[in-house]
């Protein structure tokens, strides 16, 4: 394994170069569509090209796309359209890829037109005769993906054959065609994380206790409240929350009941005193949703699970494997969401509705975003759309960029993890230039779309934080952040690293990411130099974006 694959540990499916490999090979194996349509973002009136690459192993002569305009499942077999239209697409080329060692080849088709506010749906199938049609995605790259890191999370080597993955199974694509583009404040903010059991008990309380940082900490929406002047004072314009909803962990992506507050963080009460007085500091607010998995303690859960005559039961993903039902990286704690289920992605869109209705929240940060479907974003940004028409929600997707151009037109953005690899590199771990550094984060801004929003960071709550990695080097620190606040895409502050806030042990040693989730220090406990100087730089970000 490379040494500098192992630099930085991000939880995720291309945490190594084997496992980058293992992707690589699915994405340019049997027949792959990824969403891959031109224009990423369809306005109305605009034809969509859409792209399928089909592998070596996936021999077809003909290539079909079934779709539908009034947001119903399509369906059809042979190129017969059974419900809604078909289009044959046509073979463009065949490129040669190496890392594979066989060519592939590329096969395009063009969807008509649409009116505003279309959801178009379609499923692309290939075939040659006298076999079985073939469905993309097919081999689910994701999937297979999330089986190689969780073998290597074990150990373990990669399984030579990932279990049920189905190539007569149908994979739902869509787009909406509308006018959304990412709220302009969005594009202005500076972003305050607050991994809430962390950052401040509140009340003259003091922390519950320091020495297990994956037990309780003591942090509560209180304790933000009583601290929000000193992150307006910092100059930070919005504010993450860590999850807020009842939960059985101390980090929250373990939800049990989504309807209402954790009484530990202070409840419903506390969060609506948060959010009514950073509105009237001119704060947003943006709550941290994971849509794909949730507790195995959640009421929903635990009936599906005991009764396979639950009118839930369907929500999950129920197989032959050693847990039982699929879950996030095999974690038993957190079972997946069925969200190709139509009640059940209708109540997570409620979900994401209601929050917004009911408590004024400005947007939300989306866990594990690369688990759902991408036809499943496409509905989650419409359906809050309808509530907030200047809602923000980015997803947190650790995956290549190229994967990265699926999320365009279905969420606002994405955080960007490529982009704090670079700041990493160059000034954390030294082995790239701060010259080469710029360079590369200025091709990222041009791969993309100006207003597809990718957040910078140069630590969260999954990795270590800079200053450990950079063995304290503050000045290095500085430097990572002058480069970060330079940049057109909205900083991400993960609390504490302002301050001087680093931790006790890698979370690349094994002992887990929560080494990085230290309780906040205040008073004389802080590093007042670097907080002058941070606040210098945000000030100075701000000019830029003014001008």
């Amino acid at each position: 394994m490379a040494m500098e694959a192992m630099m930085d540990f991000i939880f995720g499916t291309l945490a190594t170069d084997s496992l980058k490999l293992v992707h690589h090979r699915a994405l340019r194996s049997g027949i792959q569509h990824n969403s891959a349509i031109t224009p990423r973002d369809p306005l109305p009136g605009e034809p969509v090209r859409i792209t399928v690459i089909v592998g070596e192993d996936c021999p077809v002569d003909q290539v079909v796309c079934y779709y539908t305009v009034d947001g119903s499942i399509p369906r059809g077999h042979y190129g017969i359209a059974e419900r809604g239209s078909a289009i044959p697409l046509s073979l463009e080329r065949v490129e040669w890829d190496t890392l594979l060692w066989a060519y592939v080849s590329i096969w395009t088709g063009t969807l008509p037109p649409q009116a505003d506010h279309t959801t178009v749906r379609y499923v692309i199938g290939g075939w040659q005769a006298g076999d079985a049609e073939v469905y993309a995605d097919y081999p689910n790259a994701q999937r297979v993906a999330e089986s190689a890191a969780s073998a290597f999370f074990r150990g373990e080597a990669p399984p030579e054959v990932t279990p049920d993955l189905d190539a007569t199974t149908q994979h739902v694509f869509s787009y909406h065609v509308d006018t959304f583009r990412a709220p302009q404040w969005a594009h202005d903010s500076v972003i305050y994380q607050i991994f809430v059991d962390r950052f401040n008990p509140g009340k003259g309380r003091t922390w519950l206790q320091t020495d297990d940082l994956n037990g309780i900490v003591g942090g509560t929406l209180w304790g933000v409240l009583e601290k929000l002047d000193y992150i307006a004072v910092l100059g930070a314009t919005c504010i993450w929350l860590s999850p807020i909803w009842p939960t059985p962990s101390h980090h929250g992506y373990d939800v049990t009941d989504h309807t209402l507050t954790d009484p530990r963080l202070g409840g419903d009460e506390a969060l609506r005193a948060v959010i009514n007085e950073a509105h009237k500091m001119g704060i947003r607010i943006v709550l941290d949703l994971v849509a794909n998995h949730i507790s195995n303690e959640h009421p929903i859960f635990e009936g599906a699970y005991t009764d396979p005559q639950s009118p839930h039961r369907e929500w999950f993903i129920f197989d032959d494997s050693p847990l039982g039902y699929r879950s996030f990286f095999g974690v038993k704690t957190m079972p997946q969401v069925n969200l190709q289920n139509p009640d059940a992605r209708r109540w997570m869109l409620d979900v994401a509705r209601y929050w917004i209705r009911e408590f004024d929240i400005d947007g939300y940060r989306l866990d594990y975003a690369t688990g759902p479907s991408l036809d499943f974003w496409s509905d989650f940004r419409t359906a809050i759309r309808a509530e907030k028409s200047d809602v923000f929600c980015f997803a947190e997707a650790v995956d290549a960029p190229e994967m990265l151009q699926g999320y365009v037109g279905r969420l606002d953005g994405c955080l960007d993890f490529y982009g704090s690899e670079v700041l990493r590199k160059a000034f954390g771990w030294r082995t790239m230039s701060p010259a080469a550094a710029a360079q590369t984060l200025n091709r990222q801004r041009l791969y993309f779309p100006t207003d597809f929003i990718l957040p910078t960071f140069v630590d969260n709550h999954d990795m270590d934080r800079f200053l450990w990695i950079a063995k304290g080097d503050k000045d290095a620190l500085l430097q990572a952040v002058s480069l970060q606040m330079s940049l057109p895409a909205p900083p991400v502050i993960y609390y504490g690293t302002e301050v001087g806030l680093s931790q006790r042990v890698s979370v690349r040693e094994g002992m887990g990411l929560h080494q990085s989730r230290t309780p906040m220090v205040w008073g004389d406990a802080q590093d007042k130099d670097l907080h002058t100087a941070y606040k210098r730089l945000i000030a100075g970000r701000k000019q830029l974006v003014r001008a």
